[in-house]
């Protein structure tokens, strides 16, 4: 079998796979090709690739021969690839149904890795948090940066600064990585999440929690987020808008599967903060949690920058390609025998649960029912 990796586009800057992982697939009897220049954004050379036993090809004898094309970014794959390939990346097929149908009538086999079932065994195969680990540091260094004063408390003969007031919108994987980089740093840091079961890891953290009573059970919703209802919608704005006014960072992170990301900063609160605040905005890519938030863009509103960007991972390519490929090689693992031939196995809940096309159809049940409501 022949695994091909294919070079991302710019503004993407991370690699299906580093050298390291691709040498233990050649061990699985895998034939590994990789684009020329693949690793160069990512600081991984090509030698580095064919002293691990990969072949350096073109991209178009890459298309015609790979049965396995790695490709993160949908949009990055520029021609056809052969009959009855398997594409794999991080599609977003809830929001991607079009491709999907697409795909699946030219026979493609997808898996989309942004879909994996967040189950304990599948932990090592989250992409998603893989990368919001790093998105979730990179977000806070980013506040920092943009920030007119100081993160920590300093006391001098000058006089005295006070610490920055930091609010997080979401305690998930991005969200805890957020709060615990702050800390350090030296802000007061307070966390807002729908879900009370992440209070107690939140407070572990040195944050206060910041609590909204009769939010909806998300405990069957495979560790995503889940949609509230209209009366906790407006005690949740009263609760975040007391809080976002005294703060100097926000960084929000809310995100639901399939839908376009919730509205939980409101023009009213941003004019409420003070001049020189900063919101960084990690869900910018399905809409943003302001009413004023545009991906790849810094947007300044009553002198409250407002920064869209959901692609804070690429900007520390080596080790979130390091920690991506890591995450396809586990989920290879199910899918290529001992002697290094494809084995889709349906029976397997993750192999099943990522599964967005096969034979023809779409199969994944959460795409097929985003397809019935859009229709």
């Amino acid at each position: 079998m022949i695994i091909g990796v294919l070079k991302e586009q710019a503004p993407e800057t991370r690699v299906s796979l580093v050298p390291e992982v691709a040498a233990a697939l050649v061990k699985m009897n895998v034939e590994v090709w990789v684009e020329q220049g693949a690793g160069d954004t990512a600081f991984h050379a090509d030698k580095a690739y064919t002293d691990a036993g990969a072949v350096i090809k073109s991209a178009g004898d890459i298309y015609s021969n790979a049965d396995l094309l790695l490709c993160m970014d949908p949009d990055n794959i520029k021609a056809e690839p052969k009959s009855g390939a398997v594409l794999m990346g991080v599609y977003q097929p809830l929001f991607n149904t079009k491709l999907m149908q697409q795909w699946a009538d030219k026979g493609y086999s997808v898996f989309s890795l942004d879909t994996i079932p967040r189950t304990t065994r599948a932990q090592s195969m989250d992409v998603l948090s893989s990368q919001a680990n790093i998105a979730g540091y990179k977000a806070v260094l980013l506040a920092a940066t943009e920030y007119c004063r100081y993160f920590p408390m300093f006391m001098t003969a000058a006089g005295s600064i006070a610490p920055a007031k930091v609010l997080i919108l979401g305690a998930g994987v991005a969200g805890l990585q957020a709060i615990a980089t702050a800390r350090r740093l030296g802000a007061v840091v307070e966390v807002f999440d729908t879900r009370p079961a992440v209070k107690e890891e939140v407070m572990s953290l040195g944050a206060k929690f910041v609590e909204v009573e009769g939010a909806a059970d998300a405990s069957k919703a495979g560790g995503y987020a889940v949609e509230q209802s209209d009366d906790f919608k407006r005690r949740q704005r009263e609760k975040i808008h007391e809080h976002a006014k005294k703060a100097d960072i926000i960084i929000s992170t809310a995100q639901i599967p399939g839908k376009k990301a919730p509205i939980l900063i409101t023009k009213e609160m941003i004019a409420d903060m003070r001049a020189g605040s900063v919101i960084i905005d990690l869900a910018a890519v399905t809409g943003g949690n302001t009413d004023y938030t545009e991906n790849g863009k810094t947007v300044m509103q009553n002198g409250v920058a407002i920064v869209g960007n959901s692609a804070l991972a690429a900007t520390a390519p080596a080790d979130a390609s390091k920690l991506y490929s890591k995450n396809v090689l586990n989920f290879l693992k199910l899918i290529i025998d001992k002697d290094g031939k494809m084995n889709l196995n349906f029976e397997d809940d993750i192999v099943k649960g990522t599964c967005i096309t096969n034979g023809g159809n779409i199969v994944n049940e959460r795409v097929l029912g985003m397809m019935t409501v859009s229709s």
